[in-house]
């Protein structure tokens, strides 16, 4: 089974439907999937629900599918960093579905793991748990959180083999694994591809059986938030 593609669009050609949910990796602007976002928003499709980390910031990442108002909802941790995203929330044009950083990982986690809900205590007194079941476990109360499922997940690693077995670089690993193994189709953009047996499968970070398409993207941005030198 061939999984390269040409290009993103061609990636994204044909999979992505209005009303989708996607899972999109990343960390800030840290291992977010550029030329993915960017062959998204090409598509015009529109009332998405995106589950990611952060909204990226304005102008680039996800900050760009809000300019173009594709997405309907999302169900994020942290937004502080886009006044965009801020000015649609507040005025009812977006739906946010908070999620505090640990509770959002273990949504995904355990939705690729085919596990439909479980309990964790953050969030119990707090806004986070209202409409959800409560229950005591060993004289503490937990919150029923349920997992998290993607139609399409748009992911960034470093490199592929030719099967889609993907190594990340550092700390742009963060959210993309548990974006691709949550994710029904699962589309990788990484800087390069290598033959099959080339990775010592010791550091295969994400088997193959997860990756469904992958494109090349040898020179990615890789946009800082906020630059800060010392004087």
């Amino acid at each position: 089974m061939n999984k390269i593609y040409a290009s993103a669009a061609e990636a994204l050609d044909g999979i992505v439907e209005n009303g989708m949910t996607l899972a999109v990796g990343g960390f800030g602007l840290c291992g977010i999937p550029e030329a993915l976002i960017d062959a998204l928003r090409a598509t015009g499709k529109k009332e998405l629900t995106v589950i990611s980390n952060n909204a990226g910031v304005d102008g680039f990442g996800l900050g760009k599918l809000l300019e173009t108002r594709q997405i309907k909802k999302m169900i994020s941790s942290y937004v502080g960093e886009n006044k965009e995203f801020e000015r649609q929330y507040l005025a009812g044009e977006l739906e946010l579905e908070f999620t505090p950083q640990g509770t959002l990982a273990e949504k995904l986690r355990a939705g690729g793991a085919g596990i439909p809900a479980f309990f964790t205590k953050t969030g119990y007194g707090t806004l986070v748990a209202e409409g959800k079941e409560t229950r005591e476990f060993d004289g503490e109360q937990y919150v029923m959180e349920r997992s998290l499922v993607a139609d399409i997940g748009l992911v960034k690693a470093w490199k592929a083999d030719k099967s889609g077995n993907l190594m990340f670089n550092k700390t742009a690993r963060n959210f993309n694994p548990l974006a691709a193994m949550a994710s029904k189709i699962c589309v990788v953009e990484v800087e390069e591809i290598v033959e099959v047996g080339e990775f010592d499968p010791d550091y295969v970070h994400l088997p193959g059986i997860y990756v469904q398409r992958i494109v090349v993207n040898a020179n990615p941005e890789k946009r800082i938030e906020q630059r800060t030198l010392r004087s």
